[in-house]
């Protein structure tokens, strides 16, 4: 293996008598892949900053491959003093860098280099310093969230962008699709040290949860030692004897050791205050159109929205997925067509710029209004129990909002739309800076939820793991709505969003919701012989596989089996991960077969 361009070693930082790192590393070799992963607050940017020279640690060494060639891509990028955006793009190349390719990259990333940077949208700004960040093709790049603020179709111009780079990467992102896309080694930043597993973040996961739960274990054991030698010590000694001093010199080294070990961050406490019960009908519109200067936004779109469901809407920026969603709730008119509202509808917005928030007001009164108490499932809270379930702490009840972070934003905007009492919830990226455990609460937040969702997001693994069917922008105006995620989506059209200008036609397999044409049946036409008996024992195997998951789980549920028998922990701990890699592989095969034979069945 090449020598590393990069290392980071004992990283010390502290902020406000707070310590940020102890002992943080990082190496970064030759065209490595790196995603840095953690909780929100947990220092991923400001590391990001020290391995790109921007922020000095108070402490450790850094060494950099003299000649290496650095470049990093701010979360919030700063575009002032620079006429047009190729200029600022071009600001950011060295002399022995192609100089045509920041023209190239802003062409790609649909710019023409003429845009004022006063007048771009937060999706161009990101656009541009990405340009700036890829043109010189560094040894390093540094990328702090490159997908915020970025429609699908440039995500995914992105990903194969960076694929064909020779560049070293190391990237902070929520998007877990984007991550396992590109990574090769995983950084775990928690509890201000490192942990790297050599391994692409699709394992990061299980590896977190199985490291957390060894450290439980750990501190279990510490705690009872700690206890034994408290009786000991209860119980009088006399200090005076020399082996006495020995064992109490311990006890007070296990106490140091319990006091600064840190526990396990906290999770989102996710509780939603449920509204009445709406209709089975929450919304219908037929044939509806919308029009503005440019040409049709909405043409002769229809859609039955009922009770329970939960609809993603996708698109390219520009292509009127916020216009849509303000007409299907009542909030635009339709030029054509009409929108029929069903009873009892409590809707709660999230609004994915965060303009609802009042800058100047504390955290606290942007909860309740002013008040000290929130009702929240039914009963009231306190401002400052809530804000605890949403990992703010009690010292944060009188800052300002405009100095939070934008994750603090983001779980601000959540806790205040689930204080409100909702049958209809919509969601306008809500997943915006939230890190990815986060992610996971709200996913099942969404998944509990009583009532109907409509969510607007570029996440493609959060739309499949949530919606169950997705409308579409075809271009010119054209809606089509498709059930299931955004794989099935991508299946059902042959390909993904795609960027406004060069919009394609779905080709097989997509089917209007309302329309009365079938789908062509499948070229088989029938279930192959595999294909039936996979159907018939499948069902088995998963309930097996369930069966072994719940042996191994109740094995591992003894607190004292891992300093009894560590073999034997260690071999149910890998026979549980195998189970479970092989339950969801089987139940992914199910669900396609059941489906390939629904559809045969039908056609």
């Amino acid at each position: 293996m090449a020598p590393p361009l990069l290392i980071l070693r004992d990283i010390n930082l502290t902020f406000g008598g707070t310590p940020l790192f102890e002992g943080a590393e990082l190496t970064v070799s030759a065209g490595e892949r790196v995603c840095l992963v953690g909780r929100n607050g947990s220092g991923k940017s400001t590391l990001l900053k020290i391995a790109a020279e921007i922020v000095e640690p108070d402490q450790g060494e850094i060494f950099l491959q003299p000649g290496t060639t650095m470049r990093y891509l701010p979360q919030e990028p700063n575009l002032s003093g620079f006429q047009t955006s190729l200029s600022y793009v071009e600001d950011g190349l060295s002399s022995g860098d192609d100089p045509y390719r920041a023209q190239y990259l802003l062409e790609q990333l649909s710019l023409t280099g003429r845009e004022d940077p006063s007048t771009l949208s937060g999706g161009e700004i990101r656009r541009c310093a990405i340009a700036r960040a890829l043109a010189p093709e560094p040894d390093i790049l540094f990328l702090d969230e490159p997908t915020n603020h970025l429609d699908l179709p440039s995500i995914e111009w992105l990903e194969a962008e960076l694929h064909s780079m020779n560049s070293a990467l190391v990237l902070i992102s929520h998007d877990r699709h984007f991550l396992e896309k590109l990574s090769e080694t995983t950084v775990w930043l928690s509890q201000g040290s490192t942990r790297r597993l050599n391994q692409n973040f699709s394992k990061f996961e299980n590896w977190r949860d199985t490291t957390l739960e060894q450290e439980e274990i750990d501190r279990h054991k510490l705690d009872r030692k700690l206890a034994a030698e408290t009786e000991w010590l209860r119980k009088g000694v006399t200090a005076r004897r020399k082996r006495n001093q020995g064992r109490l010199r311990a006890l007070l080294a296990l106490r140091k050791e319990r006091k600064e070990q840190r526990g396990p961050t906290g999770q989102v406490n996710f509780t939603t205050n449920e509204g009445n019960r709406s209709g089975k009908l929450v919304l219908e519109a037929k044939s509806i159109s919308k029009s503005f200067g440019n040409g049709p936004i909405v043409k002769g779109f229809s859609t039955r929205i009922q009770r329970g469901d939960r609809v993603g809407i996708v698109g390219p920026n520009g292509a009127g997925k916020t216009t849509l969603l303000n007409i299907l709730t009542g909030v635009l008119s339709p030029d054509e067509g009409n929108v029929r509202l069903g009873a009892n509808l409590e809707i709660v917005s999230l609004d994915q710029k965060r303009e609802m928030l009042d800058a100047e007001s504390t955290l606290a009164n942007a909860l309740t209004g002013g008040g000290e108490i929130v009702s929240v499932g039914g009963q009231n809270k306190h401002v400052i129990g809530y804000m605890k379930d949403f990992l703010f702490s009690p010292e944060q009840a009188k800052t300002p909002v405009g100095v939070l972070s934008g994750g603090e934003r983001g779980r601000l905007m959540l806790a205040r739309a689930l204080a409100r009492p909702s049958n209809l919830l919509i969601l306008d990226e809500p997943t915006n800076d939230l890190d990815l455990e986060t992610l996971d609460l709200l996913q099942e937040m969404i998944s509990d939820y009583p009532g109907t969702i409509i969510l607007v997001s570029h996440d493609r693994d959060f739309l499949d793991r949530t919606v169950t069917s997705i409308i579409c922008a075809e271009g010119n105006g054209e809606w089509i709505e498709y059930a299931g995620g955004y794989r099935d989506l991508v299946a059902q059209r042959g390909t993904g969003v795609v960027g406004n200008g060069t919009l394609k036609k779905p080709k097989a397999l997509r089917k209007e919701k309302n329309s009365t044409k079938e789908p062509s049946p499948s070229s088989k036409g029938k279930l192959s012989y595999k294909d039936k008996h996979a159907l018939e024992t499948l069902p088995k195997r998963m309930d097996e596989l369930q069966s072994m998951i719940d042996k191994q789980e109740a094995i591992l549920a003894d607190p004292s089996l891992f300093s009894s028998d560590p073999q034997t922990f260690e071999e149910a701990a890998q026979t549980l991960k195998s189970a479970q890699d092989n339950l969801a592989i089987a139940e992914e095969q199910w669900l396609e077969l059941e489906m390939l034979r629904e559809k045969i069945e039908g056609s």
